[in-house]
């Protein structure tokens, strides 16, 4: 469930630069009290993602409309199948019709491959994580996205968790002095927020155990066997997360590691949209 008031801030802003100074194409030839009806058809097998954005865009228009679905967000979707109808002002379609199909096509997009992710891994302890590779001012629906094809959200930007990469640690001098820095300023700021560090090798592994306070241990490019005597060095005393260069096709080597998360940016920025249409019904 997306929050509403982030969802409606979208939805402005979106309309905004879409509708301008008018929708002129539909203004010029059809009366403003004209009513109508469309349906959203599905066009290209996949996982349904973005009902209840389409919902939200047509009421923000109208809120009148009649949003009647025959799927929910999640569903398996077959070409031929109808996912909604909705009936309002025709001007109200219209005009809300390209941004629906926009956030739907995307949104059944990542959640089909981030589906085809998780079911590659079902049975094993491991969760796939989305990342911040996102694009910009479409992060929120992406992750949602990701969250409805069966995989979790990683943090949403960089204000609610601590995540220190390579280019932190090298600018802090090490992982040492940079989680130790961490430490201090959060308490300082009273951020209750939890701290993830990138390791590149297995020493800097060692070097994470030994300084504390880590909620989350990052291996990074490490091969699959690399993370197995990772595990052992870490014994379940922190959640570890695999990263870096991890594929459908390797995916499930990685997985029997044991490894708590694998994060993989291509469920979203790789993810290729659905094919859908929204499509006017004639009575």
């Amino acid at each position: 469930m997306l929050a509403t008031a982030a969802l409606n801030a979208f939805i402005s802003s979106a309309l905004a630069e879409d509708i301008g100074s008018g929708d002129h194409s539909t203004m010029a030839c059809i009366p403003p009290t004209a009513k109508g009806k469309a349906v959203l058809k599905i066009k290209e097998d996949g996982i349904l993602a973005g009902m209840e954005v389409a919902a939200a865009i047509f009421q923000w228009l109208d809120q009148f409309t009649v949003f009647t679905p025959y799927k929910k967000d999640g569903d398996v979707m077959k070409a031929g199948e109808v996912a909604f109808e909705v009936e309002a002002t025709v001007h109200t379609l219209l005009m809300g019709e390209r941004l629906v199909l926009n956030c739907m096509q995307r949104m059944s997009g990542i959640a089909t491959l981030t589906h085809q992710y998780v079911e590659k891994i079902k049975g094993y302890h491991t969760r796939i994580l989305d990342t911040r590779k996102t694009t910009p001012n479409f992060r929120m629906l992406e992750k949602e996205a990701v969250r409805i094809g069966g995989g979790v959200n990683h943090r949403m930007g960089l204000y609610d968790m601590v995540m220190l990469k390579d280019n932190h640690i090298d600018f802090a001098g090490g992982i040492t002095n940079a989680v130790t820095e961490t430490v201090a300023y959060l308490e300082a700021q009273q951020l209750p927020l939890k701290i993830e560090v990138e390791t590149r090798n297995l020493n800097d592994v060692r070097e994470v155990l030994a300084v504390g306070h880590v909620n989350r241990i990052m291996l990074d490019n490490f091969a699959p066997a690399d993370i197995v005597t990772a595990m052992a060095l870490i014994n379940g005393r922190i959640e570890t997360e695999a990263s870096g260069g991890i594929t459908l096709a390797n995916l499930e080597a990685y997985a029997k590691t044991g490894v708590d998360y694998i994060s993989v940016g291509a469920i979203i920025h790789h993810a290729v949209s659905l094919d859908l249409s929204l499509k006017a019904v004639i009575l």
